[in-house]
């Protein structure tokens, strides 16, 4: 089977929810990325495979397609592993690739600002009712993302004091890297937004100690220490090479990959056995990795998972997280790679990558990659 390089690597700037990308739909998100990537590539994708939690529902990835100005033959599927979405897509384009499928376009699109107000339907009993998301497990296991994140911190030993200084660190870095220019070359601007909107300089810990718990009485995670509800598009351009061989340009080789389920009452914790599945395949340790990007949902999460795989927290997200780019669900994966391929093959910061997000409903997707320069 060939091997799965990834080589090109784009993605918006992350809005908040509300404001820059507020009028920009999913599919025109997933189209400003699908559309460079493509170019990038230099030939027509085989296929188009996209992550999405909140779209309007059918298959986004197709309108993205046809948007992007690829031609009607090229097919397009929409994958929804919550918030593993857009890294799970860029796992099946990758296993496609090795199997023979040509280049393939993948990685995932969210639009909180534009996601349709969704209705249960009456009943004899009561009228139509409104929900913001679909349930993540059978009851009782249903929990929301962030009170399963807060037990879990409290199971953990996570104490409200790391969360805030991770988060504060967090900013810190992004804002640090926002401005000696390092995601320059990864984003592609859309309606005039060319820079991420949340990170938000001069964060302290301190003030981030201010706010009170959110999800629980007497709990540690709040909405300072929390990731926020963003907009935002990441794709990749995946193509086989012979297994071993050189590729046609720099590129990340895909060693690992995997997608793993765990108890959906702490869906946080999915990412761990994932990452050390990814790892097996790989072949490699923890100390191996020069570059993690591990999704950073909640604070207390994350430390949580490095906790579990021995991974010192100063070595994740080294130009911010999720806590200070934004979480645009089903982006957020893809996000991760692009910021991957950025220090890896852009900058050369190392040879091999992590790249994991836990999602809803108790899962966890992880991906391995060896830098080829």
């Amino acid at each position: 089977m060939a091997d799965a390089l990834i080589v090109a690597a784009l993605r918006t700037p992350i809005g908040t929810a509300g404001r820059g990308l507020a009028a920009v739909s999913a599919a025109e998100l997933g189209a400003v990325v699908v559309a460079d990537v493509a170019a990038e590539l230099g030939t027509v994708p085989a296929e188009v495979i996209l992550g999405n939690c909140m779209g309007p529902g059918g298959d986004v990835a197709r309108v993205v397609a046809l948007l992007a100005g690829l031609p009607p033959a090229v097919p397009a599927l929409t994958v929804d592993r919550q918030c593993a979405s857009g890294l799970a897509a860029i796992e099946l384009g990758a296993r496609l690739v090795s199997a023979g499928s040509g280049p393939v376009v993948a990685g995932g699109v969210e639009s909180a600002s534009t996601a349709p107000w969704r209705f249960w339907p009456p009943t004899d009993a009561r009228a139509p009712e409104r929900y913001e998301r679909a349930p993540f497990a059978p009851a009782p296991d249903d929990i929301d993302m962030g009170l399963a994140a807060d037990l879990l911190a409290q199971e953990c030993g996570v104490t409200r004091l790391r969360q805030d200084a991770y988060a504060a660190e967090s900013h810190a870095r992004a804002v640090r890297a926002g401005a000696r220019g390092e995601f320059h070359d990864e984003i592609v601007p859309v309606a005039g937004l060319s820079a991420d909107e949340r990170p938000r300089p001069g964060l302290s810990a301190a003030r981030l100690a201010r706010f009170p718990a959110a999800f629980r009485d007497g709990g540690t995670v709040t909405v300072g220490n929390s990731c926020g509800i963003n907009d935002g598009a990441a794709a990749v351009g995946i193509v086989p090479v012979p297994g071993g061989a050189a590729g046609p340009r720099p590129g990340l080789r895909v060693l690992g990959a995997a997608s793993v389920g765990v108890a959906p009452a702490r869906p946080g914790l999915g990412l761990v056995p994932a990452v050390e599945r990814a790892l097996a395949q790989a072949g490699l340790g923890v100390r191996d990795l020069d570059v993690i990007e591990i999704n950073e949902a909640f604070a207390g999460q994350v430390l949580a998972c490095c906790d579990a795989l021995g991974i010192d927290p100063a070595r994740v997200c080294t130009g911010g997280g999720a806590l200070a780019l934004g979480h645009p669900w089903g982006a957020s994966g893809a996000i991760l790679m692009v910021r991957l391929f950025t220090q890896l093959v852009r900058q050369g910061r190392g040879r091999y990558g992590l790249a994991a997000i836990a999602a809803g409903g108790g899962q966890g997707t992880a991906v391995v990659v060896e830098a080829c320069r």
